[in-house]
């Protein structure tokens, strides 16, 4: 019995295996159809908007409000900010609000290959994906993925989506304040609108207008260019 539930357990991981690998293989070059997240949309019965856009059809600033937002050593790591993965546990454990440590890639992958929530067993499988999309994808893949499946609003999905939900033009022309609002709101898109925000939202917003321009200057975006 133990030798059959072995073999068994073999067989499952080199199937999980082949087909993640396939899967993120296969996302490299073609963009993604339709994520979990989505799917909770459709299932209950709210449409959902999204338009893919390439890289270099998005102004370059949302990418750099991305990373000033969400993932300052974005360039610079493997996946993971053990730093920032850390600093989040500290603060949790000193009770109040949670946050997170998530990298944009880690982000990425947890948008595309499974759903929200689920605990520590979903973050082993996040891992996973993460070194899969670091390793398969590269930065740049991995930074255009983001913005086109990342939830910039209800039922809104991608910047392109939320460029014109919020400022009625495409992506390929925000502004550094217009891509720091619809960052703002990427933690939190169904509580958050990109348009007038007040509160936090208008605060943190200002506060990654501000450093779009120091991740320009001191080329925190040089893997994407």
């Amino acid at each position: 019995m133990a030798a059959h539930v072995l073999r068994l357990s073999i067989k499952i991981a080199i199937w999980f295996v082949g087909l993640s690998l396939a899967l993120v293989a296969l996302f490299r070059f073609v963009p993604p159809p339709i994520t979990f997240t989505m799917m909770g949309d459709l299932l209950s019965g709210r449409s959902i908007t999204k338009e893919w856009r390439s890289l270099a059809q998005i102004d370059p600033d949302m990418a750099r409000a991305a990373i000033a937002g969400e993932d300052a050593k974005f360039c610079t790591h493997h996946g993971f900010d053990f730093s920032a993965i850390a600093g989040a546990a500290y603060r949790n454990a000193q009770g109040g609000k949670i946050r997170g440590g998530s990298t944009i890639s880690q982000q990425t992958a947890k948008n595309v290959f499974l759903f929200q929530g689920g605990g520590y067993v979903r973050k082993a499988f996040e891992a996973w994906f993460t070194v899969l999309i670091e390793a398969i994808w590269g930065k740049r893949r991995i930074m255009e993925v983001y913005l086109n499946v990342a939830e910039t609003g209800i039922g809104t999905y991608g910047v392109e989506a939320g460029a014109i939900r919020y400022f009625n033009h495409s992506a390929n022309r925000l502004s550094a304040t217009e891509a720091a609002r619809i960052a703002a709101v990427l933690p939190l898109p169904k509580k958050r609108e990109a348009v007038t925000p007040t509160g936090f939202v208008r605060r943190h917003g200002n506060a990654i207008a501000r450093h779009v321009g120091v991740v320009r200057r001191q080329e925190l975006d040089a893997c994407l260019r």
